[in-house]
């Protein structure tokens, strides 16, 4: 490990709690210091294989050397997106560069190439669907809409498991008979949104127009979405909000607050925060346990996310920006190298919140 990386670890272990939301230089030298810790650390490491034979029992950075650190696949993917994205957007800073030499390692056309025929392998139809395949998408996207010639070298390598993310996806959803309605990977709503943003990015139309599909014939006719029995002790999603969220994104604002006023009623106004708290972890060693941090950032994300959708004199929104800071203050709080079990994966969440990036900044 080198020194830059050295000092990046020692800051964000020894750093007060993150604050006030805010996209610092100094705030994205902690977050990237978290994915510098994990993109390439292969152990410990929980993978969902699926074995033919004794000569499938090999090492993670042999089955997916693309993604094989950050204990599972989808926390590497997203780890890979939290450092183009800060890398992007803060390319002067000394951090930006130690993410260029991750992603350099990473996304080259022979690692890709491993990847790819790993995820078409006998046996992997649902093989990371599609949590990690949804942020598979958004790290392609955010890639492509990188202004850098080293990013688009990435992008063209990335290219062919991107196309084979997007074939895997699209046949399960034209064969999706009903939506998914957990708080965790398997949730349909979150990885939707994340599809259709990726999908309007790159321009593809004909994935978008499957994805606007989806998300009507899932969701338009819910009512009364019972947010109340939130959050299951181990959400790092909430379903109603994911469904809101996905919503938002096919109706106009009129449409949006209509929609809305039936499907979550007890919102409140002028500000009211009691009918969503967020939610305490009482273990943060816990790897299931700790999912409830993420849950209240993805819930401040998506509630900031549904107040821009409204229409601007909508009287919900004081209460829904309300709540959403809470949660995302609460969330940030928990953000730290301290514990592996949230540290490989909640700086994509802080990062994905600050940054505004379901909101399209």
């Amino acid at each position: 490990m080198n020194r830059i990386l050295l000092v990046a670890l020692a800051v964000a272990l020894s750093a007060p709690s993150l604050g006030a939301a805010d996209l610092s230089p100094q705030v994205s030298a902690r977050l990237s210091a978290l994915a510098l810790d994990c993109v390439h650390r292969e152990y410990p490491n929980k993978i969902a294989h699926v074995m033919h034979s004794d000569d499938d029992a090999r090492p993670p950075r042999e089955l997916t050397p693309s993604f094989y650190g950050c204990y599972d696949w989808h926390s590497a993917v997203h780890g890979h997106w939290l450092l183009a994205r800060l890398a992007r957007l803060h390319p002067n800073e000394p951090f930006a560069a130690e993410a260029r030499k991750a992603l350099a390692e990473s996304l080259t056309p022979e690692n890709v190439a491993i990847e790819t025929a790993y995820l078409q392998g006998e046996g992997r139809a649902s093989f990371e669907r599609p949590y990690g395949l949804a942020w598979l998408l958004q790290l392609a996207a955010e890639l492509q809409e990188w202004d850098d010639p080293q990013a688009a070298r990435w992008a063209a390598a990335l290219a062919p498991l991107e196309k084979a993310a997007v074939e895997r996806i699209s046949g399960w959803l034209r064969k999706l008979s009903f939506p998914v309605r957990s708080g965790e990977h398997s949730q349909s709503a979150f990885a939707l949104g994340l599809m259709l943003d990726y999908a309007r990015s790159r321009g593809d139309e004909k994935l978008a127009a499957l994805l606007e599909e989806r998300i009507r014939s899932f969701y338009l006719r819910d009512r009364d979405c019972p947010i109340e029995y939130e959050p299951s002790g181990e959400d790092f999603v909430s379903p109603c909000l994911a469904e809101a969220d996905a919503v938002r994104r096919i109706l106009s604002p009129a449409g949006f607050a209509a929609w809305l006023g039936s499907f979550l009623p007890t919102i409140g106004v002028e500000g009211e925060t009691g009918w969503l708290r967020p939610a305490v972890v009482t273990d943060a060693t816990d790897g299931k346990l700790v999912h409830l941090d993420g849950l209240n950032l993805s819930r401040a994300w998506m509630l900031d996310g549904i107040a821009s959708a409204l229409p601007k004199d909508d009287p919900r929104i004081p209460a829904i920006e309300a709540v959403a800071k809470a949660h995302g203050d609460s969330g940030l709080k928990a953000v730290s190298a301290e514990h592996y079990e949230g540290g490989h994966w909640l700086g994509s969440f802080a990062a994905y919140y600050v940054t505004r990036r379901g909101a399209g900044d």
